[in-house]
């Protein structure tokens, strides 16, 4: 009785806040009717725990591992991310093998099975050995890169398929994984400092230290990429008969055919040449932004100046805040309050930014998914530009003089950096989506993302050669505010490149009809026949 007359009553208070709490549920209820509850799932479970949770939870355990115990150099540790870039550069390989290799009759099982084990090990390794040489710790995360990597490849060709067959949904698609790695990044960046200050980032395992402690951060990160082989377990799909391993030449040949006829076509090869030039320009130099954070001299010092928070908490801003507003009360209640170290500071950076990556996700979905791609991408790319200019501020300590405290600054920055670029980057997956031909949806586009990552690449390499060029270093960053001024301008060229991304509606196809429907007689996966179930029900 009374939700009827909430419903008759839609200007009732308690009415809004209902269907803003319903909301979502409800979307999540409508994307598992159109698209069946198992791929929400399984979105859930790669982008959100094993993507999203992890990578937020290793990125600052990688950073201050490379850092304090391999003591390498800004430049340096910048040419290392890149080089765990690579397992996603050939990432059509791996999709040209879901799409044509299948193993023991199924083509996406085994891989989500094997990527798993692949990050469980290395992580694992890590994690128990002491005093890895700088080539070995390499190699192990090189592995546990590609496990993700593979997982990704596994899951995107889900999604393409439904974008194939669901093109009004694509932008839902794309939003359900952007919320998921974006909730699951925010948690893994809440955790990731207090976990590196209180256990290291791996284990110690001769260290007389409690038992959950010695398992180490990265001994932690098992647990996430063992979800991924329960993915695969579960995960149902028809088998492929009459597959013989003497065809698999031919079936690459085809797939490569179809892939090079995909590409000559104007709206196709326009939009890879976009992707990568807009990423390659927008030069990376976070790694000579990180050491300026933790330097005890020409940065910030959160170390030195520390972070207050409750002991109920992990890095309070409540308290933050309450402490610059009133900084005569010295917070009060020392009692229940203690002090953290920078770790704890970097982690709460990042998490702001997953935050802010979150809301570009409930931006797009809500008011921008439907404007045209160029549009969107022109005014996301000058704000783009323009937010790098906030480390200039930073850099400069401009922000003291207008008394900004460095904290509140930064955590500003990348909430808004983060927020922008999610937004420019949203459109970007919608449109990859759509250009993926039927058949090969997995290896195309995991093409896409191959392309992206060979921007982030040539971002990063070179970006770590102008560090070095403008000598920033692990104690010298006289240079650094010279080194984003140029990034900042940088940013703004893929502006002029605008004419290679196609003016089309975001809720309609681009390719034409005839290369989105599969031949009759092909063995691919067809995207209603894959869906989580037990594996004792599917045997």
């Amino acid at each position: 009785m009374e939700e009827s007359q909430l419903e008759r009553n839609p200007r009732d208070p308690r009415n809004g806040f209902l269907a803003l709490v319903l909301r979502p549920i409800n979307w999540l209820k409508m994307l598992g009717e159109e698209l069946h509850w198992s791929f929400v799932l399984g979105v859930m479970i790669v982008y959100g725990i094993s993507q999203g949770f992890a990578v937020g939870m290793s990125k600052v355990s990688t950073k201050y591992y490379m850092k304090d115990e391999q003591k390498v150099q800004p430049s340096e540790l910048q040419v290392y991310l890149g080089l765990l870039q690579l397992p996603w550069v050939i990432k059509p390989l791996w999709g040209l093998l879901t799409d044509t290799l299948p193993v023991l009759g199924y083509r996406r099982r085994p891989y989500f099975i094997f990527a798993g084990f692949l990050s469980v090990t290395s992580m694992l390794a890590l994690s128990i050995q002491r005093n890895l040489s700088l080539a070995f710790s390499l190699l192990s995360l090189m592995g546990v890169s590609a496990g993700i990597a593979i997982a990704d490849v596994a899951i995107d060709a889900c999604v393409t398929q439904n974008s194939i067959s669901h093109p009004s949904l694509a932008g839902d698609m794309q939003s359900l994984c952007g919320f998921s790695s974006s909730i699951g990044a925010l948690v893994g960046y809440s955790l990731s400092g207090f976990l590196v200050h209180l256990v290291g980032p791996k284990a110690h395992v001769l260290d007389s230290i409690p038992s959950a402690a010695r398992k180490g951060v990265f001994g932690l990160l098992s647990v996430p990429a063992g979800l991924v082989i329960l993915v695969g377990m579960m995960l149902k799909e028809s088998r492929v008969h009459k597959f013989t391993h003497r065809g698999v030449n031919e079936k690459f040949l085809d797939a490569g055919k179809a892939m090079w006829t995909a590409l000559k076509f104007r709206d196709v090869w326009r939009p890879c040449l976009y992707m990568y030039l807009s990423l390659a320009v927008s030069l990376n130099i976070h790694e000579g932004m990180f050491y300026w954070y933790t330097d005890a001299k020409g940065g910030p010092s959160f170390s030195q100046h520390g972070l207050f928070a409750s002991k109920n908490s992990n890095l309070s801003l409540i308290v933050m805040i309450s402490s610059w507003l009133n900084s005569d009360s010295e917070l009060g209640c020392s009692d229940v309050l203690f002090w953290y170290g920078m770790q704890e500071v970097v982690g709460s950076i990042f998490s702001v930014g997953a935050v802010g990556s979150l809301s570009g996700v409930l931006i797009y979905q809500n008011w921008l998914k439907d404007h045209r791609f160029r549009d969107l991408l022109f005014w996301s790319q000058l704000s783009f530009g323009a937010s790098g200019l906030l480390d200039l501020i930073l850099v400069l300590r401009l922000n003291l003089k207008i008394g900004l405290p460095d904290y509140f600054f930064v955590v500003i920055d990348e909430a808004i950096s983060m927020l922008i670029g999610r937004i420019k980057w949203q459109p970007l997956l919608v449109l990859s989506s759509k250009l993926c031909p039927a058949g090969i949806e997995g290896t195309f586009f995991a093409l896409f993302m191959s392309i992206d990552h060979v921007g982030l690449l040539s971002s990063t390499w070179v970006g770590g050669l102008l560090l070095k060029f403008l000598k920033v270093t692990r104690t010298q960053f006289d240079n650094l505010w010279v080194a984003i001024l140029i990034r900042s301008l940088m940013r703004i060229i893929p502006v002029f490149l605008l004419f290679l991304i196609p003016r089309s509606d975001p809720n309609l196809s681009i390719l034409p009809e005839e290369m989105l429907k599969t031949k009759k007689g092909d063995n691919r996966l067809e995207s209603e026949n894959t869906e989580m179930v037990s594996l004792v029900d599917s045997t």
